[in-house]
Order: structure tokens, then C-alpha cells, then sequence
């Protein structure tokens, strides 16, 4: 005969495994896809004789808003390689792009212009990058009715506000700055600096993480970055902390790319692009 002390303790094991094994089918059902979404790659013309290629996520439902994903760096992101299962990983918005698109957005995720395949550089401040976007904003306005948001981190928040500063028609609904570079180093020659900021006139959300420790991007001058965005009818800024700050702290897997935070900060973002305040 077993010991009654035993049973209960044979019971109490049981009762916890069961409920462990009901919280990891959970979690499992929690972090599986609830429906595939559908990803293809669009291009287009841009300008003449330049064409403009962006990865397209369609959420599954009519969307409430469309946004422009600019990577960071020199802005390549090899679309041809897109269905790897490491393709992305390294970016911030770029990895997250199915998260937008489940948060019903439709996503465009853009790859470098036919005539820079090398990479954006100092490209990222001109007229010529402005109407690359504009083609896509009008390439995702007849998609979908719904407003189009640029959002840009690192060295993409460059080529973010440069169209919005620009396109006086044709431009964005709203602008979303993540990680902005707003300091030259001996590699990076433009920043958001260099765009006329006081042209921008759309709701701007501005996120950075408080640990960010890229040389580029330091927090304090991202703080206050809303002083120079003079006409923007409605700017917010947002700080994060936590996450896990890994390897190049101007790369993507560092607090400077929100490592291990992604779904807190998207779903920032993406409330805030539904109901600017």
C-alpha cells in the first residue's frame, strides 16, 4: 500500500504536469501563424529607365493602413533571397514585417532602386530617392484606400524623412522614426540632419531604445528630435528599455534594433499609426 503522504504528492506531480503541458500547447498555439499571409515581390517603374522592387505582405483582412519599411545601412536588403528562412533576420523592421501585416497592416518592405543596386548612400537625401518612394506610395494607394506610412530605422529614417520632406503631393499619411542616425561618423556622410526636418507635415512618431549605443543614433539627441519637426500637426516620442543588447551595437540584434522586445515595439507603432496622439 502506498503511504497517503505519497498519493497526494503523486496527485499534486500529475495535476502539475498537466497544467505545464496545457500552458506549452498553449504557448505553441500562441506562436504559431493563425493564417498564412500572402508575400510576394512587386516592381515597378520609379523613373525613367529605373525600376523599384519592394516585398508586398497582405494582411488578412482589408487593411487600416499601408507602410513603407526602410532598412537600415546601405538600405540592400536582396529580395531575390527573400524565402530563406534567414533572410531579414538581422533588421529590426525587416524580420518584423509579418508582424505589421498581423497587425492589419499591408506592408511594402523596400529593396535599393535599379541604379544604386550597391547600396542607398548619400542617395538616401535626394529628389531622385523622393520619387522612388512616391512610386510605391502610389503603388500601395491602389492596393488599398487606406493612409501610407513610412517607417525607417537606422539609416532608412534618412530616407523616411527625406520623402516626406519632399513630396509636397503624392507623400505619406504619417512618419514612424526607430533608432534615427542623427550623428555623422567616418562612415555614415548624411542624417536625418540633412533633410529639411520643418518640411515634414504629418503626424511623426519617434521610438529609440534608452540603451541604444550606436554612435550614430544616442538617445538624448533622438529625444529631441520633435523641436526640429516644427509643422508636424501631431509628433510623439517613445522609449523602450529591455530586450537583449547583442553584438554590433549599431546592428540589428543590439538594443539598437530592440532585440528580444520586437512584438512590444510593433505593437507601439502600430497603435499609434491606427490613432496618432
Amino acid at each position: 500500500m502506498v503511504p497517503a503522504m505519497n498519493v497526494v504528492g503523486l496527485r499534486r506531480s500529475t495535476a502539475l504536469a498537466a497544467t505545464c503541458a496545457s500552458f506549452v500547447l498553449a504557448a505553441m498555439l500562441l506562436a504559431a501563424p493563425s493564417h498564412a499571409l500572402e508575400e510576394a515581390v512587386k516592381t515597378i517603374t520609379s523613373r525613367p529607365g529605373v525600376t523599384e522592387s519592394f516585398l508586398l505582405i497582405k494582411p488578412d483582412a482589408p487593411p487600416v493602413a499601408s507602410v513603407v519599411l526602410f532598412a537600415g545601412s546601405e538600405g540592400v536588403v536582396n529580395l531575390q533571397n527573400f524565402q530563406s528562412p534567414t533572410w531579414g533576420t538581422s533588421n529590426f523592421l525587416v524580420r518584423n514585417r509579418r508582424r505589421f501585416a498581423e497587425q492589419g497592416l499591408l506592408v511594402a518592405v523596400l529593396d535599393v532602386p535599379s541604379d544604386h543596386s550597391t547600396g542607398l548612400g548619400s542617395f538616401r537625401t535626394s529628389a531622385d530617392h523622393a520619387r522612388d518612394v512616391a512610386a510605391v506610395i502610389a503603388a500601395l494607394r491602389q492596393e488599398s484606400p487606406a493612409p501610407v506610412w513610412l517607417v525607417g530605422t537606422s539609416m532608412g529614417a534618412v530616407s523616411a524623412v527625406n520623402a516626406a520632406a519632399r513630396l509636397k503631393e503624392g507623400g505619406p499619411d504619417g512618419l514612424v522614426l526607430t533608432s534615427t542616425v542623427t550623428h555623422r561618423t567616418r562612415n555614415i556622410h548624411v542624417t536625418v540632419n540633412d533633410v529639411a526636418l520643418d518640411e515634414i507635415r504629418v503626424p511623426t512618431l519617434v521610438v529609440h531604445h534608452e540603451a541604444d549605443g550606436c554612435v550614430a543614433s544616442p538617445f538624448g539627441a533622438a529625444k529631441v528630435l520633435d523641436k526640429a519637426l516644427k509643422r508636424a500637426p501631431k509628433k510623439a516620442f517613445m522609449a523602450f528599455t529591455g530586450g537583449t543588447d547583442t553584438g554590433n551595437p549599431c546592428e540589428g540584434m543590439a538594443a539598437h534594433g530592440y532585440n528580444g522586445i520586437d512584438d512590444q515595439v510593433v505593437q507601439a507603432i502600430t497603435g499609434w499609426i491606427k490613432q496618432p496622439r
